[in-house]
C-alpha cells in the first residue's frame, strides 16, 4: 500500500500518541457527515440499490475488496531493566475495570507507579460493571506471562502476605498516563507515610491533551501496555477457534475478514444521533457501515465480525449487503457458549471482542473511543496496520487509502517511539 512501516511506527506507536488519544476520542478523527443516511432500509448507491425487502443489486466489480497485506511485526524499543538491588517495601494493589481497552491503561499506570516508588505490585482482580461481578486475573489473562514480562521491571506477587490486611491500604486516585512529576508530588509522600496503597485510575480529559514532554517512565509504561497481557489458554483457544471459523467462511477473500466495533446499545444513545456542533460524527450505524464498506470496494462475499453481543434487527441492512456478517453467538463453539455467552455484559465477551478486533485483517471502528485507540495500538504493534475510519462518501466509490486511521497516517506529532 506504499506505507513505510518505520515511518508509521515513528509516527504512531508512541507513548505520546496515547496521551493524545483524547483528541481522537473526542470525535475529530471521524470525517464529518451530511445527514445522507436517514436510518431507513432503502439505500441508494447511485444505480445500486438495497430494497426494503432486502434484495441486493450491485454492479459487478473486478475485486472482492481492497485487502492489504500486513506489515512486519515490530520489535519493542524498551530496554531490559533490573532492580536497583533494593528489596521493594510496601505494596500497590488495584483492580482492572470497564473492559480490556481500560485494562491495558490501568496496568501501565500501576506498573509505572510501583516501579517509581519502589513497591511490590499485587496481581489485580477483574471487576465488571455490576456489584459482585468479580473475577480472578487468571480467569482471563495468563499469569505466568504477566509476571515474566515484568521481571526486572517491578516485583509482582499473586497475593498479599498473611500479615498484611487490605484494610490498611490508603486509596489513591491516579490520572491515566500518570507522570513522574505527579507520582513524586502526589503519590510518593502518601506511600512514605503508609507503605501500602490502592490505586484507582481515572481518565481526565486534561490528561489527554497533546504533549511533547517525555518521561523516564515512558518505556516502562509502553512495555506494561503492550507486552504484559495475554489471554489464558482456554480463552485464547475460544478466540482462535472463532478466527478459524471466520477464515473458513472467507475462502472467496483468501481467508481474510473484517472486524467492526458496532454495538446497538451505544448507537441508540443520544450522542450518536446526527453530527455534533463541530460537524463531526462519533459513531456510525450498521447501514452507514454497509454503505462505506461497499463504496470503498468490498464485495458481498466479504466476511464481517461484529462486536454486537447478540443479533439486533438494526443489523439486518448490513447483512442484506454483506450476507457473511456474524456475531459471537453464531461462530463460537457450541460447547463454550454456556460459559462465555451467559450474560450480555460479560467480561469474557468484552475481552473476546478486543482480541478479535486486534487480530482481524481489517478493523473498522464504528464507535469512537478508548476501545478503538487501544485496539489500534495492539494492531500496529503486530504489523496489522489496516484500520479504516468510516465516513460519508459522495458518489459510488472511493479510494480505501483516503480512510486510513489517523493513528496510521499522522506522522508528525510524536517524540518517543515504543517500537522499532
Amino acid at each position: 500500500m506504499g506505507v513505510d512501516l518505520r515511518q508509521v511506527v515513528a509516527g504512531v506507536l508512541t507513548l505520546t500518541m496515547f496521551v493524545m488519544l483524547g483528541n481522537m476520542i473526542k470525535r475529530d478523527h471521524f470525517d464529518s457527515v451530511e445527514g445522507k443516511f436517514p436510518g431507513t432500509r432503502d439505500v441508494e448507491f447511485d444505480s445500486e440499490k438495497v430494497s426494503e425487502q432486502g434484495v441486493v443489486s450491485f454492479s459487478k466489480r473486478s475485486t472482492n475488496g481492497p485487502w492489504i497485506e500486513s506489515g512486519q511485526e515490530l520489535k519493542p524499543c524498551w530496554k531490559e531493566s533490573t532492580f536497583d538491588g533494593v528489596e521493594p517495601k510496601g505494596f500497590v494493589t488495584f483492580s482492572l475495570t470497564n473492559g480490556p481497552e481500560y485494562h491495558v491503561s490501568q496496568i501501565a499506570d500501576a506498573v509505572v507507579v510501583a516501579r517509581y516508588i519502589g513497591a511490590t505490585l499485587v496481581l489485580p482482580d477483574i471487576r465488571g460493571n455490576k456489584p459482585g461481578d468479580e473475577r480472578k486475573f487468571e480467569e482471563i489473562y495468563d499469569v505466568d506471562k504477566f509476571v515474566k514480562s515484568l521481571y526486572g521491571v517491578v516485583k509482582v506477587v499473586k497475593g498479599l502476605p498473611d500479615d498484611v490486611s487490605i484494610r490498611d491500604f490508603t486509596a489513591v486516585k491516579v490520572p491515566n498516563r500518570v507522570s513522574d512529576d505527579h507520582i513524586a508530588e502526589q503519590i510518593k509522600p502518601i506511600f512514605k507515610t503508609n507503605s501500602n496503597i490502592r490505586l484507582a485510575t481515572f481518565f481526565p480529559s486534561v490528561n489527554m491533551r497533546k504533549t511533547t514532554k517525555t518521561s523516564a517512565s515512558d518505556s516502562v509504561a509502553c512495555l506494561a501496555m503492550f507486552g504484559t497481557l495475554e489471554l489464558q489458554p482456554e480463552v485464547d483457544e475460544v478466540v482462535e477457534s472463532m478466527i478459524e471459523r471466520l477464515r473458513t467462511l472467507s475462502r472467496k477473500s483468501n481467508r481474510r475478514f473484517i472486524a467492526v466495533d458496532l454495538r446497538a446499545e451505544i448507537l441508540g444513545k443520544k450522542g450518536c444521533h446526527g453530527s455534533s456542533s463541530s460537524g463531526t460524527k462519533s459513531c456510525f450505524s450498521a447501514q452507514e457501515i454497509a454503505i462505506f464498506l461497499r463504496k470503498i470496494g468490498y464485495d458481498k462475499d466479504t466476511t464481517i465480525y461484529l462486536t454486537q453481543p447478540r443479533w439486533d434487527e438494526s443489523l439486518d441492512v448490513l447483512k442484506d449487503i454483506f450476507p457473511k456478517t456474524y456475531t459471537k453467538e453464531s461462530i463460537m463453539p457450541a460447547d463454550k457458549k454456556a460459559k462465555f455467552l451467559k450474560s450480555e455484559d460479560s467480561e469474557f465477551e468484552k475481552v473476546i471482542d478486543f482480541y478479535m478486533c486486534s487480530q482481524s485483517d481489517v478493523f473498522v471502528p464504528a464507535i469512537s473511543g478508548l476501545f478503538y485507540a487501544n485496539v489500534a495500538g495492539k494492531r500496529i504493534a503486530s504489523g496489522k496496520t489496516q484500520i479504516l475510519v468510516p465516513a460519508d462518501i459522495p458518489g459510488s466509490s472511493a479510494s480505501v487509502t483516503n480512510h486510513f486511521s489517523p493513528y496510521i497516517s499522522k506522522k508528525n506529532h510524536m517524540a518517543h517511539s515504543c517500537f522499532c
